[in-house]
């Protein structure tokens, strides 16, 4: 791509020049937004949690950015949650002694979170995802909520909150069944498990699937640079129209199952999750 400084054009010092978990790069009326992690498979810490809104809002609010195309650094997209990163941060909320106090800002930062991936959601921008490799859990809240995905053949997509004793409350059960149906959203949330680009494709999770990364690359420049042709107000226009069918729905959705994991997410199924995970091991769930 031919990348440029966003703000050059305007002479301005650029808005985007000390981000640490994304990379924002433009081509004429075509902003390029990379996840960097900067843990490994560009997992997601509290610096792309603090950064994703403030690029999407950015980019929303300048006229010269037409068209946005989202991608991973690297092999992958995303692995998802960084938990190293983010589960030091919320000992006090899944302690077995946490009561109403930290529960209750437990639920200010799953809100939070929730914004996060919002701010993509209600971007007026058409947005282009463009995944190969690993597209795990929040990696999966994040391009739910673009309005065109596009994988290469390499691409592997888990709704995997199930695994680690979570109820997924980031914005994939609320707006996967818009995109996928009721009954494959069901299946892989229930059941955590890895699907691949040849599904993705059929069960209409992305519209279409490139044999490599170079080619999804230039395959999602390409359909972004045709949309960022069309009349922008026009283009906005309709992403408007679109989300008025959905946006309550999800409104009301994402509210709930912050509720919902407030209250219940603690769990000694959470805690054998987590330990699983840092030991590498299959965990053992007892319901409790």
């Amino acid at each position: 791509m031919n990348a440029e400084n966003p703000a050059a054009a305007a002479g301005t010092e650029n808005p985007f020049a000390d981000l640490v978990s994304l990379e924002v790069t433009r081509s004429g009326h075509v902003a390029e937004v990379t996840l960097l992690g900067p843990a490994k498979g560009n997992a997601m810490g509290p610096d792309f949690w603090r950064e994703l809104p403030e690029v999407f809002r950015a980019l929303d609010a300048d006229p010269e950015v037409r068209a946005i195309v989202l991608t991973g650094s690297g092999r992958n997209f995303s692995y998802g949650l960084d938990l190293n990163a983010m589960l030091p941060g919320w000992a006090e909320f899944l302690g077995a002694d946490a009561q109403a106090g930290p529960r209750t800002r437990f639920l200010e930062e799953i809100r939070r979170l929730q914004e996060a991936i919002t701010a993509v959601a209600t971007c007026r921008t058409p947005i282009v995802a463009a995944v190969s490799g690993w597209c795990i859990g929040g990696g999966v809240d994040l391009i739910s909520a673009v309005d065109i995905r596009l994988a290469s053949a390499d691409a592997k997509f888990s709704v995997r909150e199930v695994k680690v004793a979570i109820v997924a409350d980031i914005g994939s059960l609320q707006r996967l069944g818009g995109i996928i149906g009721e009954g494959h959203l069901r299946e892989l949330a229930l059941t955590g498990k890895d699907i691949d680009a040849a599904r993705a494709e059929r069960i209409g999770l992305v519209n279409d699937v490139y044999a490599d990364q170079d080619e999804l690359l230039a395959a999602a420049r390409t359909l972004a640079a045709e949309l960022a042709a069309n009349p922008p107000l026009v283009v906005r226009g309709i992403k408007d129209v679109l989300s008025m069918g959905t946006e309550q729905q999800v409104d009301a959705g994402l509210r709930y199952v912050a509720a919902w994991n407030a209250a219940f997410l603690p769990s000694k199924d959470l805690v054998e999750a987590v330990q699983a995970f840092m030991e590498k091991r299959e965990p053992h769930f007892t319901g409790e």
